[in-house]
């Protein structure tokens, strides 16, 4: 069984998902719907369909991959040749195009030590230059003006410089992902990753919630280092950027 999976299905029924199965709808439709944009005249309750602010996250979301009214309200709030990025979708509907796939890994906190790091400061809106300055030079994974707001993001500085960084994305119900570790390249192997990951998990214990992040399948150094300080694989989503049926002029460059 994997992690976080229940084992208290009987023989014979279905198990519901797991919230970590679709964390970005968990979180757009709950802790996050203050970010949330819905397509034009539906109601947040009756839209099946959402992404975050556009400077907040790139990210969108399906209430159900499976179900076509998703795929309609997608097509509705991203508008004709629009695009979208998901993740854990296997394949988009007919008259979506896929135009980029990133194969991902899932892990979850089983035997994390979380503490404090006394040296790491709070990132705020002031900081955010010297963020996105760092996740461009580290390509950790998106990050935009607004994505601070998420949630708690710590920071190490040397000599008053950002060389690293952590914070919170998504947040689905019982759960928080960190995101955005990064490290600058002249200050590696220090362990300064490890002790942001552990301090911001360390947070969100204090909430009496389970941290879990994701990277790409690819950044193998990365998985072997989380898996050696207490994150255990749990799933293997893509995440991938599709776009939405019509206005064929949208395609060309």
């Amino acid at each position: 069984m994997s992690a976080g999976e229940g084992s208290g299905t009987r023989p014979g029924t279905t198990a519901a998902p797991h919230v970590l199965d679709n964390p970005a709808w968990a979180s757009l439709s709950g802790a996050h719907s203050v970010f949330a944009e819905h397509p034009v005249g539906l109601r947040p309750g009756a839209s099946l369909a959402a992404r975050y602010d556009r400077d907040v996250s790139p990210f969108a979301a399906l209430a159900d991959p499976a179900d076509p009214r998703s795929w309609a309200d997608l097509a509705a709030l991203v508008g004709p040749g629009g695009v979208a990025s998901l993740a854990g979708v296997l394949s988009p509907p007919e008259g979506w195009e896929t135009v980029g796939v990133i194969e991902g890994v899932q892990l979850v906190d089983t035997s994390l030590r979380a503490e404090p790091a006394p040296e790491a400061v709070r990132l705020g809106a002031a900081d955010v230059p010297e963020a996105l300055a760092l996740i461009e030079l580290t390509k950790p994974g998106p990050f935009l003006p607004r994505t601070v707001e998420l949630g708690r993001y710590l920071g190490i500085r040397d000599r008053g410089r950002l060389i690293a960084m952590a914070g919170e994305r998504l947040h689905p119900p019982g759960w928080t992902e960190i995101s955005a570790v990064c490290t600058h390249p002249g200050h590696r192997g220090r362990g300064l990753a490890t002790r942001l990951v552990r301090a911001v998990a360390a947070g969100i214990r204090d909430r009496g919630e389970v941290p879990f992040l994701h990277t790409s399948a690819a950044n193998t150094g990365a998985i072997r280092l989380y898996e050696a300080i207490g994150f255990t694989l749990r799933r293997r989503p893509s995440f991938m950027a599709v776009r939405a049926p019509g206005n064929e002029s949208a395609k060309l460059p």
